[in-house]
Order: structure tokens, then sequence, then C-alpha cells
């Protein structure tokens, strides 16, 4: 199930396509998908697309909160200076008049791996500070799914079910004539 909820959030960015955002003329709706990661895989796209043909699929990252970008950025410039200082064999601790630690001397006799070291461990920080879970599904800009409220992915039976009801209300509500007063 889950796999297969992160193909169809990968199919998104092969539906994005322009020719696809207005089919002949034919206004469409439009199903907006927020997620964190995924894996963009191509297979889905054509179930969604097969059963729902007037929908314009989007896709796009549910953004952390900015001080957790903020981190993860600084975390990014940060992991460049020290490995810049770790093959360069510059001491920062000279700068500020310490004695450098033993870990440092380690790195400085042990660049590739102390170089390694630093590039995945702040990778790996950088990745949880942007890192939301979110699985988010609107349609015309109201909210149909939200993992972040409701914990979990939605089965795809949930899914289709979800477009289902909410085509079947639009079509109702599109039947509706407008009376101004």
């Amino acid at each position: 199930v889950r796999l297969f909820l992160l193909v169809l959030v990968g199919a998104v960015a092969v539906i994005r396509s322009d020719a696809s955002a207005n089919l002949g003329g034919v206004p469409s709706k439009r199903l907006k998908m927020q997620y964190a990661t995924g894996l963009l895989l191509k297979s889905s796209c054509g179930l969604v697309s097969q059963r729902y043909t007037d929908i314009h699929i989007e896709g796009e990252n549910y953004l952390p909160q900015p001080i957790y970008r903020h981190i993860a950025s600084f975390l990014s410039v940060f992991k460049l200076v020290l490995i810049g200082l770790i093959i360069v064999g510059k001491d920062p601790f000279a700068f500020f008049g310490m004695q450098a630690p033993s870990i440092w001397q380690w790195g400085q006799e042990n660049k590739v791996y102390a170089c390694m070291m630093v590039f995945f461990l702040s990778n790996m920080i950088e990745n949880q500070c942007m890192s939301t879970g979110a699985f988010e599904i609107t349609l015309n800009d109201v909210p149909v799914w939200s993992k972040l409220e409701s914990g979990h992915l939605p089965s795809m039976q949930q899914l289709v079910q979800i477009l289902d009801s909410e085509m079947k209300l639009n079509v109702h509500m599109d039947s509706i004539p407008y009376h101004r007063s």
C-alpha cells in the first residue's frame, strides 16, 4: 500500500505537463498532492489518469517549518566549510587560541574517513530537518486528505473512494444554477 502511494506521488511529476492542463479547451479539475519526499515512479499515473480523465494532477514538496529549513541550510554550508578545512589542513581552533581536540587530530590523520563521516552525518541531520512525513491531497484547493492529521497514508481504496465522493459532489454542485441576488 505504501509503495503504491509513493508510486502515485511519483505519477504527479509525470502528469504535470501543460498538455494535460487544458484538455482541448475543456476545463479540468486540479488535484494537488503535497508530499515530503518519495520515489518518482511512473506506473501508477496510468491508473489515476484513466479513472479521472478530467483531473489535472500537480505535485509539490510539502515544506517543513522555516526554522528546520534554516537549520538544514546552515548545516549544509557548515558541512562544506568543515570538509574544506579538513582537506586543506587548517586548524580552526588555533584561530580562537584553543587546543585542537583529539577528534580534529584524528581527522587530519584520516582525511578521507573524516570527510566521509562529516558528509554522511550532516546529510542525515539535514534530511531529518527537511522531512515532514506529509502527504496532503487537495481537489480544487479543498483539502481531501492529510497524513499530518490522520497519521497514515490513504490506501488506494480510500483514495479512490475520496476522489469519487469529491467528484460526485462537484458534479452535483456544478449542476446547481447560480443565481445572483
